[in-house]
């Protein structure tokens, strides 16, 4: 399918998502710092600069699919999540690296931009995916309140450390059917 955008400005409530730029790097980088964002993560040391800049960041901005998270409110840069693995002739689409600071969790900010996400892409996709390491219980709930279901796991490794990661699967109607409309 032509004219899929990647990178869309979405507004919500809370949040605006907007492309990532790589003038974003300190902005971001400022909001990845605190370890306890990565402690479920297989790359448990994004927080220091060289490893986020080189094992984050540098691939959001090549992707052509990473998006920043700005607080409404204060105008300030508090994550950032991306859409990858576009398959047009499958109509599927990944939606994951997603982080938020530790002081926006339980909010309503991911939920949120989850949903701004999903709507934009389900123009276009017909099924997303949600790549996520077993031990990230935060990040399965989510996805499984959004009507995401378990379709498989792979062994993975990040720097030859060896993790679990989970595939979930969600379409429309699923998403639908959870959010109740």
């Amino acid at each position: 399918m032509t004219g899929i955008y990647l990178q869309p400005t979405l507004t919500g409530k809370l949040i605006t998502l907007r492309p990532l730029l790589d003038e974003d790097f300190e902005s971001l980088y400022e909001a990845a710092s605190d370890p306890v964002i990565w402690a479920m993560h297989p790359d448990s040391l994004r927080y220091e600069r060289d490893i986020f800049e080189q094992r984050f960041f540098n691939g959001a901005i090549s992707s052509g699919g990473a998006l920043a998270v700005i607080d409404n409110r204060t105008a300030r840069m508090i994550g950032s999540s991306r859409f990858y693995d576009w398959n047009p002739e499958q109509r599927e689409v990944a939606i994951g690296f997603t982080f938020i600071e530790q002081a926006y969790w339980g909010k309503g900010v991911n939920t949120e931009m989850k949903a701004l996400m999903l709507n934009h892409i389900f123009e276009y996709a017909d099924t997303v995916w949600f790549h996520i390491a077993e031990e990230n219980i935060r990040s399965v709930k989510a996805v499984e309140k959004l009507g995401a279901i378990y379709s498989h796991k792979e062994n993975k490794a990040v720097e030859d450390k060896p993790f679990v990661q989970l595939y979930y699967t969600l379409t429309l109607p699923a998403y639908r059917k959870a959010c109740g409309a």
